[in-house]
């Protein structure tokens, strides 16, 4: 049985070079590293479901880096703060203690005692997310905690799925995937998820997000090695599948397969 620990991040530590307890990394080219499967995309395109239904099947871990940032954002939200003003969301993010599980079958974030899982999918916070994750310091400083924490999971492998994940988190990785569709399907997709919004108001904000999330990294066009699997004409499962079978084809060719 695959046992999963929690990532336990304080930027305190992470501003000071110091390292967070428990988070210990082998090192360069230990057999212990876990396999890293990055998974790009816009929003509404589906990187977490999906990302998580192949982790599952693969036994490996599931890292939803977008957490990070929402739960920021509803950090910061929780204290009054301007999402839209740097210098307030480093002010706010320096005692911003944040917690996830790697467990696709467990899945929880906390905020110190606050468990926020929920709370971080709410529309308010959805809206708050481009500020705090434009700022530059701040995208530094989490995508270190990203690093740390998936080179020290004691697992044979993790799913990461976000936004340039690919490109800056884990350009190296053995496997990288932008997942995309048609804006059209993005946003039909989204409004079956939140069906307390009407379709219009989905593809408004589905729109505004992609415009926002575009003045810090290009999530449409795929790097040099980089697989694309387009979604718009398949169904969950065939796009898990579709996924699935990047995964195999990229690690039989590194492993003479």
């Amino acid at each position: 049985m695959t046992e999963f620990t929690p990532a336990l991040f304080r930027p305190g530590l992470a501003a000071t070079g110091l390292a967070t307890p428990g988070f210990a990394p082998p090192a360069e080219g230990s057999a212990s590293a876990p396999v890293v499967v990055a998974i790009d995309g816009p929003a509404g395109s589906g990187k977490s479901s999906v990302s998580k239904a192949a982790a599952t099947r693969l036994g490996y871990g599931f890292l939803d880096t977008g957490a990070a940032y929402r739960a920021l954002a509803w950090h910061a939200l929780e204290h009054g703060i301007d999402t839209s003003d740097a210098t307030a969301v480093l002010e706010i993010f320096g005692d911003f203690d944040y917690a996830i599980s790697l467990d696709t079958t467990d899945r929880w974030v906390r905020v110190g005692s606050v468990d926020v899982t929920d709370a971080i999918r709410e529309p308010r916070v959805t809206d708050a997310v481009s500020g705090v994750a434009r700022v530059a310091p701040v995208r530094h400083a989490v995508n270190e905690l990203f690093r740390r924490l998936v080179a020290s999971a004691a697992l044979p492998g993790v799913v990461v799925e976000g936004r340039d994940i690919t490109t800056v988190v884990f350009p190296d990785a053995p496997v990288r995937i932008l997942l995309t569709a048609a804006p059209e399907v993005r946003a039909a997709r989204r409004s079956a998820e939140l069906t307390s919004q009407d379709a219009a108001a989905v593809a408004a904000a589905l729109h505004k997000r992609d415009a926002a999330d575009s003045t810090v990294v290009d999530f449409l066009t795929a790097a040099p090695g980089v697989e694309v699997v387009d979604s718009t004409p398949l169904d969950f499962e065939q796009t898990v599948d579709a996924v699935l079978s990047v995964v195999d084809s990229t690690m039989g060719a590194r492993d003479g397969r």
